[in-house]
Formats: structure tokens, sequence, C-alpha cells
């Protein structure tokens, strides 16, 4: 059995973040934080399954909204890839000021990329995963890649991302052309879990390989074997959940419990 909770936090720009703890009934071996993919949000079903099996192995979770989404506060145009890597570094704040220090760091699709980016920015933190993560932020421009002459021309340009309309600025743009990983993942110094799909079609695999041979030692990879991209089918989250508590073992059970 596993307790939810809802709870809010203050992002890096004021906003008010809206998030979920998934904590364990029982022995607590360690806490992490979660970073959902681009506009996917807390409840998606990558977010919410992988945390409330991890809470359900002994690690509990904070996965929370980005700035618009969901039930956070804000403009979710006003963000960026830097805010994003912000926040997750505020929702570890967050989790240490409850006493509930971050061990482990999981990030999805682009919120593995802000994982990546933020771990050495979190004290004390012992293990970071990702799942279907693009080795270079810019990678999420192919989901609007035919508005983009108008975002740089215009500033700003509407765009549908499965379904829902979002506002896509040049500032976004611009940050994400910025952003480079490379010395993030090389400077580490933290054990690496990559976890991908070979038949992933919105990120393909050869991003997983390029991290893990970016990464130092400890680094670990993982085939998703039959897995989607967004983990929907049957156990896929679940499945990645388990995997990453059984390889975090070693290193979460040796973590200080509040």
């Amino acid at each position: 059995m596993i307790k939810s909770q809802k709870v809010t936090f203050e992002g890096s720009s004021g906003q008010q973040l809206a998030g979920i703890i998934d904590s364990p009934e029982g022995h607590v071996r360690g806490w992490g934080v979660f970073s959902h993919g681009f506009t996917l949000g807390k409840d998606s079903p990558a977010a919410a399954r992988i945390c409330k099996e991890l809470a359900a192995q002994g690690v509990g979770m904070l996965r929370f909204d980005n700035i618009g989404l969901g039930g956070s506060s804000g403009d979710w145009s006003e963000g960026s890839f830097t805010h994003k890597v912000a926040d997750t570094v505020k929702a570890a704040e967050y989790m240490a000021s409850l006493g509930k220090a971050v061990s482990l760091l999981v990030g999805h699709s682009f919120g593995g990329a802000a994982v990546l980016a933020a771990a050495r920015q979190i004290p004390g933190l012992d293990a970071v995963a990702t799942v279907g993560a693009p080795f270079s932020p810019k990678h999420v421009e192919h989901v609007f890649d035919s508005a983009l002459d108008a975002i740089l021309r215009d500033g700003s340009a509407e765009v549908d991302l499965g379904g829902k309309r979002v506002e896509i600025r040049r500032h976004f743009v611009e940050d994400l052309a910025n952003a480079d990983l490379t010395d993030c993942i090389r400077s580490l110094h933290k054990p690496l879990l990559v976890m991908h799909s070979p038949t992933d079609n919105t990120v393909g695999i050869e991003n997983a390989s390029t991290i893990f041979r970016t990464a130092r030692h400890p680094r670990n990879f993982i085939s998703l074997e039959g897995s989607d991209h967004l983990l929907t089918g049957k156990g896929q989250a679940a499945r990645a959940a388990r995997i990453i508590s059984a390889w975090a073992e070693q290193y979460l059970d040796a973590a200080p419990q509040p």
C-alpha cells in the first residue's frame, strides 16, 4: 500500500506548483523527484505509474506539474528548459524542507534531459535514472518544427500537441538552442541508469547510446523491449519502476533516512 498526498510548493519564478508525494506505507529506502515529459504532467501514465510503483517498492517520490500544466499556476508558454531544470531543483529543495532529502532523480523523455541538467545542483543526491530521454533538449523541436519559422519570425505561435493547443515563444526555442548536456553528463559523478525502448519512435534509441557513451562509470543501460515512448502499454511503466528500484537498491539503502 502507498499514500498519495497532494502538495504545493513555490517554483523557481514564484508560481505555485502542484505535486503529489507517493509515500511507502512501511520502510522508506529513500526519496526521489520525478520530472515528466514535455507537456505531460504529473498525472500522465508514465509519471503516476512509475512513482506509485517506486513507492510500493519503498522509494517515496514527488511528481509535480511544471508551470501552467495540470494544477500548477502560471502560463506554460513563459517556461523554458532552463525553467524546467530550475523547478526540478526547487522540488528537491521542497522535499528536503519536509525532512525527505532527495537521493534519486527520475526523468521521462524531456524530463530525462532535465534531471541530467539538474542533478549536480542537488546536494546529497545518490543516483539518476532516465527513461526515453533525448541527449539534446533541442530534440523536442520535432513536435513543432512546422511552426518553427513562424515562432522565430513572429515571436510566438500556437501549435497542436496531441490535441492540445499551446503557445510556444521564441525564448523557448532560443533556450533549447543554448542547452548542451554534454558537460552535465560527463561531470555527473553519480550512478546513472539509462532506460530506452529500441522501438521508441518519438525519441530514437540513438539518444540513449549517446547519453551512455558520454557518461562515466558507474553507468548502466537497460533496454525497455516492447515499450512505447509514453509507457502506456499494460505493465510498461510499472516494469520500468521495478528495474529502477532494483538498480538503485545499493545506492538508496546506503542513504541516511529521515
